[in-house]
């Protein structure tokens, strides 16, 4: 199993979660976060004061899938999130040793 973390712009989660719907992804956890990278953010000015916004809103999502899809959600996510402007995000993803679904017991593939 393959977890994957995924930043994204605000803007693109509804579009992105319905590309991972279609592709088979049965559920994800998506969190609002706000973070920096090569924009290093930005200024802003604010009833007539420039201000410096040093984190930018983004949204994390963490899906977590078998290790045969992986590449097939990382691409999913990469083709529906890309806008080709600077701040589009990053993909992680990571091994996962053990998943356990606390209702049912079930565990690794069958509790996702």
């Amino acid at each position: 199993m393959k977890l994957i973390i995924a930043t994204i712009k605000p803007f693109k989660l509804e579009e992105v979660r319905e590309a991972l719907t279609d592709a088979g992804v049965r559920g994800m956890m998506v969190t609002e976060i706000k973070g920096f990278g090569s924009q290093s953010g930005h200024t802003e000015i604010y009833r007539g004061a420039e201000y410096a916004v040093n984190f930018v809103p983004k949204i994390k999502l963490e899906i977590v899938v078998p290790a045969t899809m992986a590449d097939q959600i990382v691409e999913t996510i990469t083709k529906t999130a890309k806008t080709g402007k600077i701040g589009d995000g990053k993909i992680f993803v990571l091994d996962v040793e053990q998943a356990l679904r606390v209702r049912t017991g079930e565990t690794n593939e069958e509790a996702l």
